[in-house]
């Protein structure tokens, strides 16, 4: 997988369908793809073997004839194939900030969360399994405030969805009901945050095979004798006790939450201020999960999640909080492209020509993920499904110190193990499973292991012939 043929392999399925408007801008694409899927956390520079690939990448970003959709639109279209093979995709959304405050020479950012913070936000749809393994995007919309009327918008009642940053839900909607005409027997379901809880959103037109799953983000009026969401929820029999994980946040550390969990069939109905409308309403299953008694210190986990796919058993309601749990592997996904792409550091000049880059490492970004719950997902799968030949004999060789690979490939479960154990994973009982920071650093090393070992390679069986 990081090997400069295989990262070309790579880069040729995920960016080799790419319509530029010129077959030379794909070539280019390619290169660069390879380029810096080799060494993802390199400055440009460092990537680019030599200054004539260098000015070529510098000239990719800046042409203004390449829109960033249409680099992407290569990588969707290989997302696409995964998703058939599948019954039931995730199509998770989130919005982060992408800061450049300390490049304050770029044009065209924005304001982020104050005046002073600049740069872009990004928000994306990416595609998992129920089993967490991350299949690829769908889409992206990227934007820079305005800052002439950061601060100084109309109330947000006042305007069209149109004209709200909100729009992305229905904009990421659009993104999975195309997917799901392309992949019509697999089954689609949207999940969002409480920042999705949009009324639009909820009674908006899905295609065949699409459902929503967002968590409630307000206290909605709805057709029981109780008035409100949350009161109603307060009625509902509890029906099941269930072990969540909650993964480390910042300065929280990952525990195992034990909640109570109440579900029942709801219609929501429109908001009163826009009565005026005659808004249809929305039939939906509620599923409340309430942390009853949280350890000391530690804030309860409540999550309140509407869905249009049907809720009529415990088992059905402990499936749908389990699926709204995926969320947290776009959260991975955006440190891997701030952390490991390093993708507030490139200084590019123009936001315009950020979009192209961030385009370009979105993808890359997806690799390692993808790799690691793929690992979870299906251990036993040989490790080919991921790594090339040269790559896990290479890593074979430098794990066991044995110049001689086994003639079968390991598992994917053991070549991750060993990849964490390059990226300073010690593999202790204590420790758990390796997450995405130390496999991104073991990928990285296997790149330089990988080179030696084809340089090697050759010696080798020289010696051998030798011997004999």
């Amino acid at each position: 997988m990081c090997g400069d043929e295989a990262v070309a392999a790579w880069a040729a399925h995920e960016f080799g369908a790419a319509a530029l408007g010129d077959l030379r801008r794909t070539v280019r694409l390619l290169q660069l793809a390879t380029a810096l899927g080799a060494q993802p956390s390199a400055s440009l520079p460092e990537a680019c073997a030599d200054p004539a690939t260098l000015k070529a990448a510098y000239r990719f970003f800046d042409n203004d004839d390449i829109a960033p959709e249409a680099v992407l639109a290569s990588h969707v279209r290989a997302t696409y194939a995964r998703l058939r093979a599948v019954p039931r995709v995730l199509a998770v959304n989130d919005t982060t900030y992408l800061d450049w405050t300390h490049h304050p020479a770029t044009a065209g950012l924005g304001p982020l969360a104050t005046a002073r913070q600049q740069g872009l936000l990004l928000h994306s749809t990416l595609t998992f399994t129920p089993d967490r393994v991350p299949l690829g995007l769908l889409g992206q919309r990227v934007w820079a405030r305005d800052p002439a009327t950061f601060g100084q918008l109309p109330d947000q009642h006042a305007r069209p969805i149109e004209a709200k940053e909100s729009a992305k839900w229905l904009q990421s909607l659009a993104a999975v009901n195309l997917a799901a005409g392309a992949c019509p027997a697999t089954h689609f379901v949207q999940v969002g945050d409480a920042e999705a809880d949009l009324y639009e959103l909820l009674v908006a037109e899905r295609a065949a095979g699409v459902d929503l799953l967002v968590r409630a983000g307000q206290d909605r009026r709805v057709e029981h004798e109780a008035a409100y969401l949350w009161a109603a929820m307060g009625r509902a029999p509890r029906a099941t006790w269930l072990a969540v994980d909650l993964p480390r946040q910042g300065d929280r550390p990952a525990r195992r939450a034990t909640v109570a969990v109440r579900f029942q069939a709801l219609t929501v109905r429109p908001p009163r201020k826009r009565a005026g409308e005659h808004l249809a309403a929305a039939a939906l299953w509620a599923v409340w999960v309430v942390e009853e008694q949280a350890p000391a210190g530690a804030e309860p986990i409540e999550w309140l999640l509407l869905t249009t796919c049907p809720v009529a058993t415990a088992a059905e309601a402990e499936e749908r909080v389990a699926w709204y749990a995926c969320r947290w592997g776009i959260e991975v996904w955006h440190k891997v492209l701030k952390s490991g792409c390093r993708i507030e550091a490139r200084q590019l000049a123009t936001a315009a020509r950020l979009e192209r880059c961030l385009a370009v490492y979105s993808v890359i970004a997806w690799r390692v993920p993808q790799a690691t719950m793929l690992a979870r997902a299906v251990p036993d799968l040989p490790c080919t499904a991921v790594l090339e030949a040269d790559e896990w004999q290479a890593l074979w060789c430098a794990i066991h110190r044995q110049p001689d690979p086994p003639a079968a490939p390991p598992t994917l479960q053991e070549a991750v193990g060993w990849l964490a154990r390059l990226g300073g994973h010690l593999g202790r009982r204590r420790d758990g499973a390796p997450g995405v920071t130390v496999l991104w650093k073991g990928f990285h090393h296997l790149i330089d292991l990988t080179t030696m070992y084809r340089i090697m390679k050759p010696a080798l069986a020289t010696d051998d012939v030798g011997k004999g």
